[in-house]
């Protein structure tokens, strides 16, 4: 399983932007070339090109034999490449993912205050009473805390909005991550990126990295252009 971070906290210089977006299948260069805002093209822009620069290293293949396509509840896999699943999550400054050979998922969240009725539309009734029985001074963090734990499990399940949120209960203890619902084949694990975030990966393996690779933008650049020029990787 590896498991990156990018922070993306400033705008990438145009000629290294249009670099990598023309690495990219004209699906994807026009769905970015939509967004209004240079913040969101720029997350879309980097999380498909650490989809693709994580294939051509670990199975040698060069970008332009890589197709990405969707299933039937629109998750993306890579056509021809077995026992290979990835997922991809984005939030204020940040970026991640994660691959494995089985199923996983992973979510970021950028911790906001928000009112917390949203709870009563998503989470369990189990989970409710969680939530309000934590002192006040935490409850947002344990908030999303699971909020975070819940859309990695329904990432990696794979199955979309036809799982309903509130079906399944996870509870979120000191040392333990206990659940009701779920498979029992899943696991979670949270990762620290800092107080301002919440990071869950689920996966069909316990064997988690103990750390993620966390790298700052100028040094995402610098790799993704090098990993485009050695596969003459322009689609």
């Amino acid at each position: 399983m590896k498991i990156y971070a990018v922070k993306s906290n400033y705008r990438m210089d145009l000629k290294d932007f249009h670099y990598l977006l023309n690495s990219l299948p004209s699906v994807d260069r026009d769905k970015i070339n939509r967004y209004v805002r240079w913040e969101d093209a720029q997350r879309c822009l980097i999380g498909k090109i650490l989809i693709r620069s994580s294939i051509m290293t670990r199975f040698g293949i060069t970008n332009d034999a890589i197709f990405i396509e969707e299933d039937e509840f629109g998750k993306p896999f890579c056509k021809d490449v077995d026992d290979f699943h990835f997922n991809i999550s984005h939030s204020g400054e940040w970026i991640v993912y994660v691959s494995d050979n089985g199923p996983v998922g992973i979510d970021v969240e950028e911790v906001n205050d928000i009112e917390l009725d949203i709870v009563d539309r998503f989470f369990s009734n189990g989970e409710i009473r969680d939530i309000h029985q934590v002192d006040e001074a935490n409850r947002m963090d344990y908030f999303y805390d699971l909020w975070t734990l819940k859309e990695s499990y329904v990432k990696a399940e794979g199955r979309g909005l036809s799982i309903s949120m509130d079906s399944f209960h996870i509870r979120r203890e000191v040392d333990a991550i206990i659940t009701n619902g779920i498979d029992e084949n899943y696991h979670f694990k949270q990762y620290d990126i800092g107080t301002a975030y919440k990071l869950s990966v689920c996966a069909m393996s316990d064997k988690f990295p103990q750390s993620i690779e966390v790298m700052e933008l100028d040094e995402f650049i610098c790799h993704s252009i090098e990993s485009m020029i050695e596969s003459d990787g322009f689609i």
